[in-house]
């Protein structure tokens, strides 16, 4: 073989890799590393307050145990979130954890819950 045959071999490999790389690094979920960030519990207390809008339940928000980011047309944030039915205290033993998805548009000021249930 010579080096332009190899080339040609390769390249579309290559390249391949590159795409690979790329769609897991825009599409793929990472894991969101400060779950005490005032804008992730935003998030949180939004998830919580939306469902119960929707489902007319009365739980409170506690806090967020753990989160993952995925950019979309915007950014998708799955939350999990500890809630309570009707006390918010942290600790009591008594909440429950759900996972809630919520889609933000910043540029919009737009979030959106698109999915809200218990945690398995």
């Amino acid at each position: 073989m010579n080096n332009k045959t190899t080339f040609i071999l390769f390249f579309p490999l290559v390249l391949c890799s590159l795409y690979v790389s790329q769609a897991a690094r825009t599409g793929g979920w990472s894991p969101t590393s400060d779950v005490k960030n005032a804008h992730i519990v935003e998030i949180g207390e939004f998830a919580v307050s939306e469902y119960n809008k929707q489902s007319k339940s009365g739980l409170k928000f506690v806090e967020v145990v753990s989160g993952k980011s995925q950019i979309v047309a915007g950014m998708n944030y799955r939350l999990i979130v500890a809630a309570n039915e009707g006390v918010a205290i942290a600790g009591n033993g008594e909440s429950k954890k759900y996972e809630a998805i919520v889609w933000e548009k910043p540029w919009l000021k737009s979030m959106n819950l698109t999915s809200f249930k218990p945690a398995m």
